[in-house]
């Protein structure tokens, strides 16, 4: 790997030999020191950045080996911005220097802009032409400085462009990026690895497919990955299609099984797994797609995949974005779907998004820093806790995709500023003497974000038993409408910018008390109708994961993680009866119903021997 990021530095200067400018993204860096890869802004940013991801503590340097081919001045860009400026821009949290040979060339970055964008960083003196310089980012403060990328160039008057598509033909000039065409053609190719993804791929493959499993993180389980957290809840394996289910069941809980998924994944023979691959962009030929191009966040080069099937997993609705599907997004009103728990009027109001943190005590004093520039707390205003929980939850208000990560900033505010106050000066401050920071995540947990209108879209009505009249009920889904709003007590003392919310619980009328304990209410079963499962304007796009075709209010009851799991296992059944008969997904509704449901009853075979029993309400 060290080898191929040199040889991409090396590319990068080839590339602007005549012009002599050198462009050096900041995620090839050869040696990234305790700086990590943040990823998850991608279709915001353009591309990943490095972040100083350090608790409070500073990290150490990331560095890499720069050739210049000239000798002389060259003037110093650093793409980067205050992150606390969308709050206060008079105070930086996450500053750091850079350095070249050891030397500093800039004393303090990331105090601006005040959005993505290049500061000037100095200049640099080379002496000889061909010289090697290591060039470092070297932390200064441990609160999330970051920078996306370094540009050295003879013309001082010369500034990058700053942002959307005139900084990634900037880029792709600079690093002479050509897309690579993969030999392969794949029957399904499925776009992100969480637990719907997964299973998706998983059931293709078993089923004979040749599957294609794109994943834009390092580790796979989306929402239940390690970096995240969320658990496998929802019931599995009931009903008349008691067998779906089998490969969650098998896989278990991504963040406690993860080497063990890996391992499956590689055992599945019809089974492709590309990880840090994140898709940018998509083939169509008339409406269906007919490839896609993803980014390999390691080395920076791009592969063109082609498919006859795809399958949107990735959360967010990615790929049918990217190829025009239509699609949701926000709260509907009630008379949209005549939902009696939807608003009357419109309303911006969203699930918000999680980010995980824990704390641990030790045996001795633990510090950490004052934070003046994180949101300030009181004895009054303060939660006195070791860690996250279900209701920490922030930006109800914000748009979950285009505002991702002014919502992830804003939790690492108050997670840092609610720690600090506790350590520094609240009432407890005792208690907490020998308790630090253990972990906080920096990839968001979302609820929801944009959904693929398919040729039904689930709502509240058939929750409370109109899916019963649906020919091709398919999914199980065990949970109840569960829908979060701001908690009262949080917004009044931070209005606009709540971080803590309330659950308002809504049975279905044939909910029902069976086992689990006195006092427990369970939701009888209901389940979601294939035609949610597919594309109801791009013939051959499955998708799977809370981006299906479901209203807002129908959404609260199916977004949990053994529910999408068993929806991506329904769409590998789905995809290889399409396989089998040439057809579109929709003509598994129209013509082969019947056979459809057939194989769903028989189900994806189990092959590794170790089962985990999730019958999780």
């Amino acid at each position: 790997m060290k080898q191929i990021i040199i040889s991409l530095l090396l590319i990068a200067t080839a590339a602007c030999a005549e012009s002599k400018d050198i462009l050096v993204e900041a995620e090839l860096f050869e040696n990234k020191g305790g700086w990590v890869t943040d990823a998850q802004f991608m279709d915001q940013m353009g591309s990943p950045y490095l972040m100083a991801h350090g608790l409070g503590k500073p990290v150490a340097d990331a560095e890499t080996a720069v050739l210049f081919p000239e000798k002389g001045t060259y003037h110093v860009w650093v793409r980067t911005f205050n992150w606390n400026a969308p709050w206060d821009a008079a105070q930086a949290p996450g500053v750091f220097q850079l350095l070249a040979d050891g030397k500093v060339v800039a004393e303090k970055l990331g105090d601006e802009p005040t959005e993505w964008g290049w500061q000037k960083a100095g200049v640099l003196e080379v002496k000889e032409a061909g010289e090697r310089v290591k060039i470092a980012l070297h932390d200064l403060t441990g609160f999330n400085g970051r920078c996306d990328a370094v540009f050295f160039s003879r013309n001082g008057k010369i500034v990058p462009p700053a942002a959307g598509a005139e900084l990634d033909a900037f880029r792709r000039k600079m690093l002479g990026i050509q897309p690579e065409v993969s030999p392969e053609k794949y029957d399904l190719v499925v776009v992100g690895a969480g637990t719907a993804g997964l299973s998706a791929a998983i059931a293709a493959s078993r089923l004979g497919l040749k599957t294609l499993l794109l994943q834009n993180r390092g580790v796979v389980g989306g929402n239940s990955s390690p970096e995240i957290g969320v658990t496998v809840t929802g019931g599995v394996k009931m009903g008349e299609y008691d067998r779906i289910g089998n490969v969650i069941a098998e896989l278990g809980i991504p963040f406690d099984h993860q080497e063990r998924i890996l391992e499956i994944l590689a055992t599945e023979k019809n089974l492709t797994l590309r990880l840090n691959r994140h898709v940018t962009a998509v083939e169509k030929k008339g409406e269906k797609i007919i490839s896609v191009t993803a980014k390999d966040l390691t080395t920076g080069g791009e592969t063109i995949y082609s498919g006859t099937y795809f399958a949107d997993c990735t959360g967010d609705g990615n790929l049918g974005f990217l190829a025009g599907a239509e699609y949701m997004q926000g709260r509907e009103t009630r008379s949209v779907f005549n939902e009696t728990l939807a608003p009357e009027v419109e309303s911006e109001l969203t699930f918000g998004s999680t980010l995980k943190w824990h704390a641990h005590t030790d045996s001795r004093a633990v510090d950490f820093p004052e934070c003046p520039w994180a949101v300030q707390f009181s004895d009054a205003t303060c939660e006195r806790v070791m860690r996250y929980q279900w209701y920490w939850e922030a930006g109800f208000y914000k748009d979950q995709i285009k505002d991702a990560e002014y919502i992830r900033d804003y939790w690492f505010r108050v997670i840092y500023g609610n720690w600090s106050f506790l350590k520094n000066h609240s009432k407890v401050k005792d208690e907490y003497r020998n308790r630090g920071l253990s972990i906080v995540a920096y990839i968001l947990g979302k609820r929801e974000s944009r959904r693929l209108k398919g040729d039904y879209v689930i709502t509240q009505n058939d929750i409370e038993g109109g899916w019963r009249e649906q020919p091709d009920a398919a999914v199980l889904c065990t949970y109840m409408i569960d829908q979060h709003f701001p908690d009262p007590e949080n917004t009044a003392f931070f209005p606009g910018e709540e971080f803590l919310a309330l659950a308002k619980h809504n049975f279905n009328p044939m909910g029902k008390y069976d086992n689990a304990g006195p006092g427990i209410d369970i939701n009888e079963p209901f389940l979601i109708p294939y035609r949610c499962l597919y594309s109801v304007n791009i013939p051959n796009l499955f998708m799977a994961g809370r981006d299906i075709s479901t209203s807002r209010i129908a959404l609260a009851a199916l977004r949990i993680q053994a529910t999408t799991a068993m929806m991506g296992e329904v769409v590998g059944i789905a995809s290889a009866l399409c396989a089998k008969h040439a057809c579109t997904p929709r003509e598994v509704y129209t013509t082969h119903l019947e056979e459809f449901k057939g194989m769903l009853r028989e189900g994806v075979p189990q092959k590794n021997d170790e089962v985990l029993r999730m019958n999780i309400r």
